[in-house]
């Protein structure tokens, strides 16, 4: 677990200053999505994910802890989180939540939480 879930992990391998837009999001257990946007900003570092019709249309917020690997050669980036714990995740839209702070917390909290699943190792 990272101390600061909006930041990227060191191991990740996130370069910095890439445009992740467009790239493809992997779960552990497979293909989620797209990244819409993303924000590499110290401290508020994200990922926002269209998941397509994954999740029929359904955008996600990932914390950029939630990164464990980005290949730049095959512009995707892994994140370590079921396919269930995203789908299962807060209801995100980006009008209202990119700056709600309480709606952040709750994000960090779920996924610490392991999700819907509880307990066991999270990323953030």
């Amino acid at each position: 677990m990272t101390e600061n879930a909006w930041a990227y992990g060191a191991s990740a391998g996130y370069p910095v200053g890439t445009n992740l837009a467009g790239w493809r999001v992997e779960a552990t257990d497979g293909h989620i999505g797209k990244v819409d946007k993303h924000s590499e900003d110290v401290g508020d570092a994200y990922l926002v994910v269209d998941t397509g019709v994954w999740i029929f249309g359904k955008e996600v917020l990932l914390p950029a802890s939630t990164v464990t690997r980005v290949e730049v050669e095959e512009r995707t980036v892994h994140v370590g989180l079921t396919k269930e714990q995203i789908k299962n995740a807060p209801e995100f839209h980006s009008d209202k939540h990119l700056t709600d702070r309480q709606y952040r917390e709750e994000i960090v909290l779920y996924y610490r939480e392991g999700g819907p699943f509880g307990g066991g190792p999270s990323p953030v």
